[in-house]
């Protein structure tokens, strides 16, 4: 019987020490262990073998399948974890890495890496410190609290407030605050994990203080407020405030010392985004500050450092010094602790905020909020002249439009912020595939979006220094046009 055209096709593939052999491949010989090519070379022949044994009968070629494999080979010596160009006009936007550190952080995180530090050195006493006390007193001193913790985000430092307070007791909540926010991290199971006995009390819309007085019980160990995240209730909604939580806590509190029962209930809120300034474009949407919290009547208050604070992955937790200090002592507080890298970077970033104008100039998230909607508008035409440049002509069409930015992060769902955004509509190729190659075919990957298939390039979230990088990117995409055009 005559072999199908498809058995020729797959005996005519090359063996792979023939293709490490070739010209292009073996000139990376010298870069990447032996193993490591040949298993790029192993996965370009079995694309080309699946794609055979899915119905293509394109002819092999040999020198496009090395080619293959010297670009999976490349691949693995570029950096997994790198840096990307945001033009995406979220400002917080957590799969990019949330907030970017301000200088003054960013060169505490490398004086603290290259060599010893005082991480748990106590240089007064000339004995072993804690590091802890890194940043207690600054967060203290911002917020109004008596201690303070950092661990190394806001989810640990929920299972670590409620696995200390509230194992195997009551812990009393909103239905219209039991959140599930990126990656499935939802309250009751937080709770759940904690053993902490979740109570839910009002309804979706609505939640009153008698639906919290109506929960108490000698097993309630706190009221939970928890932030709603990315999404608010409006309309025909009602939510309980911290100074009525605080009074009922109060008069439960009372109710047990005088009946000599032990154990407070404390008021706990789970503020997730951590403003410790409210800028003017929050509007009336602005969302009470840590202090703020704190002044209402909050026990303690968590929140993470790389949301609106605008610093390094944290959770902190603030409050009574007696409550703080039984979470350092809690053995969570060991296994969730903070490196000293984060620590130098969340401590420049606190110190910038003793001066709030220094902060507001110098912490890239809140520059980024606050910025004056011309100033955004005079960036997008420096980007959309740096692009018609760059673009050869009759190719896209380029202009600046008004758009709608973000905060991100999960903060401030309903603040909408002016922004202006470079818009690419495209005369030669396509939206999808100009998004596509700025993504995964630059060494600096340039994330935009699409929107009547043209893409934005939202100047909010694009630095002066990251005109040029995008102009180039988009310059090889079309350039790759061309080349493609005169190869065919």
């Amino acid at each position: 019987m005559a072999p199908t055209p498809a058995r020729d096709l797959l005996r005519s593939l090359p063996p792979v020490e023939e293709v490490l052999r070739s010209p292009q491949v073996s000139a990376l010989a010298p870069l990447l262990p032996h193993d490591i090519l040949a298993d790029c070379v192993r996965d370009a022949v079995d694309a080309v073998r699946g794609a055979i044994l899915d119905g293509s009968r394109a002819p092999v070629d040999g020198g496009a399948l090395a080619d293959d494999a010297c670009a999976r080979a490349l691949a693995c010596l570029r950096p997994s974890l790198r840096r990307v160009v945001n033009a995406t006009g979220v400002v917080v936007h957590t799969n990019l890495g949330r907030s970017p550190l301000a200088d003054e952080a960013v060169h505490a995180v490398t004086e603290a890496a290259r060599g010893y530090s005082t991480l748990e050195y106590d240089t007064d006493a000339m004995a072993r410190g804690s590091r802890h006390d890194h940043v207690e007193g600054l967060l203290c001193a911002l917020t109004g609290a008596e201690a303070a913790i950092a661990v190394n985000n806001n989810a640990a430092a929920v299972v670590m407030v409620l696995a200390e307070f509230a194992q195997g007791r009551e812990a009393v909540v909103s239905r219209g605050e039991l959140v599930e926010i990126g990656g499935s991290f939802r309250i009751p199971d937080i709770m759940a994990f904690s053993r902490a006995r979740m109570v839910e009390v009002g309804a979706t819309n609505k939640t009153h203080a008698a639906d919290y007085e109506r929960a108490l019980t000698p097993e309630t160990a706190m009221l939970l407020k928890v932030h709603p995240s990315n999404y608010r209730i409006v309309g025909f909604s009602e939510q309980v405030g911290m100074r009525e939580l605080r009074a009922l806590a109060d008069a439960e509190n009372e109710r047990r010392r005088a009946a000599g029962a032990e154990g407070d209930v404390l008021v706990y809120e789970d503020q997730g985004s951590g403003a410790f300034i409210n800028l003017a474009c929050f509007g009336a949407h602005a969302e009470p500050t840590v202090a703020e919290s704190l002044r209402g009547g909050c026990d303690l208050v968590s929140f993470s450092g790389d949301k609106l604070l605008g610093g390094p992955q944290a959770g902190i937790v603030v409050g009574s010094r007696q409550l703080i200090g039984r979470l350092k002592k809690n053995p969570l507080a060991r296994a969730m602790r903070l490196d000293k890298m984060t620590l130098a970077a969340l401590e420049a970033t606190l110190r910038l905020y003793l001066d709030p104008e220094r902060a507001l100039a110098s912490i890239p998230t809140l520059r980024m909020l606050s910025e004056p909607d011309d100033a955004v508008r005079v960036r997008a035409e420096r980007l959309a002249d740096a692009l018609r440049s760059a673009v050869p002509a009759g190719c896209a069409r380029i202009e600046v439009v008004p758009e709608v930015a973000r905060a991100g992060g999960g903060a401030l769902p309903l603040c909408d912020i002016p922004t202006f955004a470079a818009s690419i509509a495209f005369e030669q190729g396509d939206a999808q595939g100009c998004e596509a190659f700025l993504v995964s075919k630059r060494a600096v990957p340039v994330i935009g979006r699409i929107k009547h298939e043209a893409v934005l390039l939202d100047a909010r979230t694009i630095g002066e220094d990251d005109i040029a990088e995008v102009a180039d990117a988009v310059s090889a995409y079309f350039e790759g046009l061309g080349s493609a055009g005169a190869g065919a």
